[in-house]
C-alpha cells in the first residue's frame, strides 16, 4: 500500500512539474512577443524620422503648399479666422520650415534621452518624485546638451533650406525672399561674385554656430536639482 502511495505522489509531482514548465514557457513566449513589440515601437519612429529627412524637398513643399493653402485643412481654417492665407506669406514660410526641420530636432533629443537610461529616473522615483517631477528635475537637466544641439541644428538647417521655402513661400521681395533664394537669384543672372559673398557668409555663420554649440556642450555642467 505504501508503494502505491509513493507512485501516486511521484506521478502528481511529475504532472505538477510539467504544468510549471508549460507556464514558464508560456510566460517566456509572451515576454518575447512583448519585447519584440517594444523594439518595433522604438524602430518605427526612427524610420519615420529618416524617411522624413530623405523625402524629396520639392514633393514635401508641394504637399505643404496644399495643406497651408486657402483650401487646406490648416490654411482653410486659418484664412477664416485671420482673413489671409498662409501660402506665400512669411508666417506660412516659418511653419513649413519648422515642420521640415523637425527631424533634425528629434534626432538629437532621441539620442540624448536614449543615452540617459532609466537608472537616474528610477532613483528619483525611489526617493518619492513623481514621473513629471523626475522628468523636469532629472531628465531635462541631464539632456540639456541634446536640447541645445537640437535647437541649433534645426535653426541652422532652416537657414539653408531652399526647396520647401521656394515652393511654400515663393520669391516675394521683402516678404518671403530669404538668403538661400537670394543666392539662387544671383546665380541665375550670372552674378557669381554676389553669390560667392552670400554663400561664404552663410557658410561662415553655420560653422561658427556649430563650433559654439559643441564648445558649450563640452563645457556645460550637468546640474540636477
Amino acid at each position: 500500500k505504501l508503494k502505491v502511495d509513493v507512485q501516486e505522489l511521484r506521478s502528481l509531482l511529475q504532472e505538477h512539474e510539467r504544468n510549471m514548465k508549460y507556464n514558464l514557457d508560456s510566460q517566456e513566449r509572451i515576454y518575447n512577443r512583448f519585447e519584440g513589440l517594444l523594439k518595433n515601437a522604438k524602430i518605427y519612429p526612427t524610420w519615420a524620422v529618416v524617411v522624413f529627412i530623405v523625402f524629396l524637398l520639392i514633393v514635401l513643399g508641394f504637399y505643404l503648399l496644399i495643406v497651408l493653402g486657402p483650401h487646406g485643412f490648416i490654411g482653410g481654417p486659418w484664412k477664416e479666422l485671420s482673413g489671409s492665407a498662409l501660402s506665400f506669406t512669411f508666417t506660412g514660410l516659418v511653419i513649413a520650415s519648422t515642420l521640415y526641420s523637425l527631424p533634425f530636432v528629434v534626432q538629437p533629443l532621441h539620442g540624448a534621452f536614449e543615452s540617459l537610461g532609466k537608472t537616474h529616473l528610477e532613483a528619483a522615483w525611489a526617493l518619492g518624485a513623481s514621473k513629471l517631477d523626475a522628468f523636469f528635475t532629472v531628465a531635462v537637466p541631464m539632456t540639456l546638451r541634446g536640447f541645445l544641439t537640437a535647437i541649433v541644428l534645426g535653426f541652422a538647417h532652416t537657414l539653408g533650406e531652399f526647396g520647401v521655402v521656394l515652393m511654400v513661400g515663393g520669391n516675394i521681395p521683402g516678404q518671403t525672399k530669404v538668403l538661400s533664394i537670394a543666392i539662387y537669384d544671383h546665380v541665375e543672372v550670372l552674378e557669381y561674385s554676389q553669390a560667392h559673398t552670400l554663400s561664404a557668409g552663410l557658410l561662415t555663420f553655420s560653422f561658427l554656430v556649430l563650433l559654439t554649440v559643441y564648445t558649450i556642450n563640452r563645457r556645460l555642467p550637468i546640474r540636477v536639482s
